[in-house]
């Protein structure tokens, strides 16, 4: 089905060696005799040791370097390839320097024809919820404070509790307002102690949805020329680590027409080309499905999704930059992802607040696991062994001074 002539590179920017989204785009279109060459941290990540990976290129980021010398580098690195690729990125900061630097990139790269600077303006989050104005798509209440005072006012103009996310790409690695995606802060007190300067780091501050009173929905597309949806998928997240805030830890498939119109909408408005993971949360108390982020690449659960022809969206891309047509067909229904121990995890922690176990665990079997694979075990047991040693470490090291005096 696909051109097997045509690499994929799969392009990252940052340390994240844990990822299991790369791990699926060196899976879904290895598996099909496509050859994938892939930006690893070490030869010894999961993705480094995958039979359907052909080659491991060893290139170490951190995001905090210019857009312009990424840019060198994935040049240097398509030459060395060879032949021209299709460039699959799996983070925002990849997929910018893809969009806004194509005109070089294209002698070594398929990239879709999405206006340069739009991959960089629906990333971050403050742009994102003016844009989602424009094209009537709700978006959860949210402001970028520049200083003390408007911090304040944010947080008095949208009660609390707050959510705060770090405001976009690339600043998010420099400067970073949270760790992680999101966090929940209670009380201005809070929020004053966690920002004591007088200017705050790029930080989005937004409306709170009750977990009690929302869903976590996922739209997973991609689009062609003129923001044109060839593949489009929607699934709701059961359990996601952090819980109720984070990755999605366990998810279903399922068809939901109104989250369909509102993606497709945005796109067509804004003319978006390329991979897209959408998170929304359905908010109970108006009736309304509210965009959350917008992810302008591959996200870590597309596997999740595939049409009756067994397209997902990394497929769908590598058909439509080659020339081929994207067959059309309706969303399988009813797949499962798991996450592997980032599951584990999230079902502890619903045990632990809810009291009970989740509801799915004796009924739902997963279709999809983001690591193991009989035809691909290696990457499992590397995964296994990292996680527990990362975790092994956190136990086992030292208590800093400063942490131990507080005390």
């Amino acid at each position: 089905m696909l051109d097997t002539g045509v690499p994929v590179l799969l392009a990252r920017v940052g340390n994240y060696p844990l990822h299991h989204g790369s791990l699926g785009v060196v899976r879904t279109v290895g598996r099909l005799g496509v050859p994938v060459h892939a930006v690893v941290e070490d030869r010894f990540t999961p993705v480094a040791l995958s039979r359907h990976l052909t080659s491991a290129i060893v290139w170490r980021t951190t995001g905090r370097e210019e857009p312009e010398r990424l840019a060198d580098g994935l040049l240097s690195l398509g030459r060395r390839i060879g032949t021209r690729c299709v460039a699959v990125p799996t983070d925002d900061e990849a997929a910018i320097v893809l969009a806004e630097h194509a005109d070089r990139l294209k002698e070594c790269f398929l990239i879709p024809p999405a206006p340069p600077g739009l991959p960089r303006l629906l990333a971050c989050k403050a742009s994102l919820h003016r844009i989602c104005a424009e094209a009537g798509v709700p978006s959860p209440s949210s402001r970028a404070p520049e200083s003390r005072d408007e911090l304040v006012d944010a947080g008095r103009e949208l009660g609390y509790p707050l959510v705060l996310k770090n405001l976009a790409p690339f600043s998010r690695l420099r400067t970073p307002a949270v760790s992680g995606t999101t966090t929940v802060v209670p009380t201005e007190r809070a929020l004053l102690a966690r920002f004591p300067g007088a200017v705050p780091p790029p930080v989005l501050v937004q409306e709170y949805i009750p977990r009690q009173q929302a869903e976590d929905w996922i739209t997973h597309l991609y689009c062609g020329a003129g923001g044109v949806p060839l593949v489009l998928f929607t699934g709701l997240k059961l359990r996601s680590w952090p819980p109720y805030a984070g990755m999605t830890a366990r998810a279903v498939a399922l068809r939901n027409a109104e989250l369909a119109v509102l993606a497709e909408r945005l796109c067509r408005r804004t003319g978006y080309s390329g991979l897209a993971d959408l998170d929304w949360r359905y908010d109970r108390r108006d009736g309304q499905y509210k965009l959350v982020d917008f992810n302008p690449r591959a996200g870590a659960q597309f596997r999740l999704f595939e049409n009756a022809h067994g397209v997902d969206v990394v497929r769908a891309m590598h058909l439509d930059l080659t020339g081929r047509a994207v067959p059309d067909g309706e969303q399988a229904e009813g797949r499962v992802f798991v996450a592997g121990q980032l599951d584990f995890a999230s079902a502890g922690a619903w045990l632990r607040r809810e009291r009970r176990l989740p509801s799915d665990l004796p009924h739902v079997r997963p279709t999809e696991r983001a690591w193991l694979a009989w035809d691909d075990p290696v990457p499992a047991a590397a995964e296994a062994m990292r996680f527990t040693g990362r975790v092994t470490w956190r136990l086992l090291r030292p208590e800093h001074p400063g942490r131990a005096a507080r005390a």
